[in-house]
């Protein structure tokens, strides 16, 4: 099957082909449809948060190397239930993704088992993109909320869950830099800094990419500048959200007692759905403490500024 026989007609058909033959899937996907959600308002942005049982999965995943190590990877052919049937596309193939965030879950990965890097691949996600689009794709980086940071993967959801692309029409957006028709642009008064590719032609937001990607800060010992993705195609282009993010885990992930809240965030959560698998985390938390936990793990101004000075050199 060649990657232009993809299109979002057949991957909804491997969604209901799965809730029908998947008693594991077919249950979380039933689960999901009862999930007690609230809403919050970030600045003049309104997110959602998700009492998502099940994603204690994701949410507590063990990343370290040796925990990697020791277990088996979920996402190797081989290891996956024989229930989990795929849809071969190219390097790659789509799969429903048993715990469920969105109403219509899917995990991509690579079919080699190598490490979950995005430098050499926003190619192949724009692409996967333009075939789904009736979905969203996202990127979570190996230290970024990667449950599998050892195999290279993307997810998907359908279109219309996240706030963010509503949210960001009424944002202002400073215009950064011009490749082609394609621009890279500074979005602020979202809830946390992003950076938006907006393009029509694939090879042109490549290299935008590419051009802020060698701009992002990397921190020692990291195999690439953090981050997450978010990406859509309407209209006959594509939307590429870019968060830079400072830090893994909130401190609050860590902490003891009352101050404990289980929330690692992830692309989804950056787009404006914030997942808590525990009860007392749902019950408790509100806009602020949703504020302190972006502005630990996502880059402030100044930073921001100086990722904006380096792509200008990048320039001159």
């Amino acid at each position: 099957m060649t990657p232009l026989e993809i299109n979002s007609n057949r991957i909804n058909q491997l969604i209901d082909s799965q809730l029908t033959e998947w008693e594991t899937a077919r249950r979380n996907y039933r689960a999901l449809e009862s999930v007690r959600v609230k809403e919050l308002m970030l600045g003049n942005c309104p997110v959602k948060v998700q009492f998502n049982p099940a994603r204690i999965v994701s949410s507590a995943a063990k990343v370290d190397a040796r925990s990697l190590k020791e277990r088996p990877c979920f996402l190797c052919a081989g290891n996956r239930p024989a229930e989990q049937q795929g849809l071969a596309d190219g390097d790659y193939t789509w799969l429903v993704n048993p715990f469920p965030i969105f109403p219509r879950h899917l995990t991509i990965p690579d079919n080699r088992h190598t490490p979950q890097l995005i430098g050499g691949r926003v190619g192949d996600l724009l692409r996967l993109t333009r075939e789904a689009d009736e979905f969203v794709l996202f990127y979570n980086g190996p230290r970024c909320g990667a449950s599998a940071p050892d195999h290279a993967h993307f997810q998907a959801g359908n279109k219309g869950f996240l706030p963010l692309g509503e949210a960001i029409r009424s944002c202002r957006q400073e215009p950064l830099l011009t490749h082609g028709s394609a621009r890279l642009s500074l979005v602020t008064e979202y809830i946390c800094p992003l950076f938006l590719i907006e393009a029509r032609e694939a090879d042109e937001a490549r290299v935008l990419f590419d051009t802020l990607y060698r701009a992002l800060d990397q921190p020692a010992g990291e195999p690439e500048p953090m981050l997450n993705l978010v990406a859509w195609y309407e209209a006959g282009g594509w939307h590429l959200c870019i968060f830079p993010r400072t830090r893994h885990r909130p401190s609050c992930y860590q902490a003891e007692g009352d101050a404990n809240i289980l929330l690692s965030p992830a692309s989804v959560d950056l787009g404006g759905v914030f997942i808590t698998p525990l009860e007392k985390d749902f019950e408790k938390i509100e806009a602020g403490d949703l504020q302190q936990i972006l502005a630990e793990v996502c880059p402030n101004r100044e930073q921001i500024d100086a990722i904006i000075n380096r792509l200008n050199r990048q320039q001159s």
